[in-house]
């Protein structure tokens, strides 16, 4: 079976991830720092010694990178790169700052953008983390840097991915990417691209 490395898990499943990697060809591991969402191994992005080296074939990261300090980012994405094997890739989605900016240039900071299942999100959440979870206690919801799709895909390749796609979604405020540690072809990536992006 292929392994999969389920990045900052929190309550989530394989379930919960993309169509492609809830077949059951995958095998979870479920990574957080947080240990009381049980995950498989507790560990930090930046941090990821607990996980060996080239020992998964693919990462997925939902809503995880914003929460790293810019100088940070480099460091857990070169973490990723060398727990992937050499044909790994990595699945990311993350706040777009181009889509929330722009309803704040609205005037419409602390208006609500969308409703989720823990109440209404603003732009002010997105851009620094939900509100009432960090209330609560949940300082890990705390966000600490950004991207736009630009910056996202520019990262990425600069920090050693091979190939890379990425996605906005203006209407739900958010970046799909899909990252390859090696080169592979046009076809290889749209297939990655059918197969983990949101129809």
């Amino acid at each position: 079976m292929k392994k999969l490395l389920h990045i900052g898990c929190g309550p989530a499943r394989k379930q919960n991830t993309t169509s492609g990697f809830n077949v059951p060809e995958w095998n979870e591991i479920r990574f957080d720092i947080d240990a009381s969402v049980s995950p498989d191994v507790i560990g930090s992005m930046t941090d990821m010694k607990a996980v060996a080296a080239q020992s998964v074939d693919a990462i997925f990261s939902s809503h995880n990178i914003e929460h790293l300090y810019p100088h940070e980012v480099p460091v857990a994405l070169n973490e990723w790169l060398r727990v992937l094997q050499p044909d790994g890739f990595a699945v990311i989605t993350c706040p777009d700052l181009q889509s929330v900016c722009a309803l704040i240039a609205q005037d419409k900071l602390v208006e609500p953008a969308y409703a989720s299942p823990s109440g209404p999100v603003a732009p002010l959440d997105i851009l620094y983390g939900h509100r009432p979870a960090m209330a609560r206690g949940n300082l890990y919801m705390a966000h600490r840097c950004g991207f736009t799709a630009s910056v996202l895909m520019q990262v990425l390749l600069q920090l050693g991915f091979k190939k890379a796609a990425v996605m906005a979604r203006p209407a739900f405020f958010d970046l799909w990417a899909v990252a390859s540690k090696s080169d592979r072809s046009e076809v290889e990536m749209r297939a990655l691209i059918a197969a983990h992006f949101p129809a």
